[in-house]
C-alpha cells in the first residue's frame, strides 16, 4: 500500500503528542510514559505505506525508546533541545525536500519545526499559539488518539489534508 501524497517523512514530538504530557514518576524516580495502542497501529500502516516516520524529543526516556523500537521507528532522537537543526540533518540523510516532510507538534519548541515542513498538525489540546500555527489541528487529544488520526488522514483522505495558503 503505498500512500497517495507527497509526504514521504512524518516526524513527530513525544510528550504531549505520542503521550498526554503527564508524566509519571515511579519509586524509584523512574519517568512512566502511558502510549495509546491506536497510535502505534497508525505508525505501523503509515509506514508500511512508505513514510518513514520520526521522534523528536526534548526529553531522554527510556520508555521512548523501548517504544519506538517496538514500532520499529528506525530515527528517534531524544534530549534535543534544537529540534530544527536535527530534522534538517535528518532530511537531508533521507534526501527528501521540505515538501516531502510533515511533522506534529503540542507547544512551543515545536513551532520552528512546523512552519519548516508542508504539511504541520497539532493536536487538539496543542498551546494555542501552536493550533494557530498548525495546518491541521486534530479532534483528538495528544496522548489519546491524535497520531492515529494524523496517520488516517495521510492515508486515507490526503485532498482533505492541505496546507494553507
Amino acid at each position: 500500500m503505498r500512500t497517495r501524497h507527497a509526504i514521504r517523512l512524518l516526524v513527530l514530538d513525544v510528550d504531549g503528542v505520542l503521550t498526554d504530557g503527564r508524566l509519571y514518576f515511579g519509586p524509584r524516580g523512574e519517568a512512566l510514559k502511558v502510549f495509546d495502542v491506536r497510535d502505534g497501529y497508525g505508525l505501523v500502516a503509515l509506514r508500511r505505506a512508505g513514510v518513514e516516520v520520526a521522534v523528536i524529543s526534548g526529553r531522554r526516556s527510556a520508555a521512548v525508546s523501548a517504544r519506538c523500537r517496538e514500532l520499529r521507528v528506525r530515527h528517534v532522537h531524544q534530549g534535543v533541545a534544537d529540534k530544527l537543526a536535527v530534522f534538517e540533518r535528518l532530511r537531508a540523510r533521507l534526501n527528501l525536500t521540505h515538501s516531502a516532510c510533515a511533522c506534529v507538534g503540542d507547544d512551543l519548541p515545536d513551532l520552528a519545526l512546523m512552519k519548516a515542513v508542508a504539511l504541520s498538525f497539532a493536536v487538539a489540546d496543542a498551546h494555542p499559539q501552536v493550533r494557530r500555527a498548525a495546518g491541521v489541528v486534530t479532534r483528538e487529544r495528544g496522548g489519546r488518539g491524535a497520531v492515529r488520526e494524523v496517520c488516517d488522514l495521510l492515508l486515507a483522505r490526503p485532498a482533505r489534508v492541505r496546507r494553507p495558503r
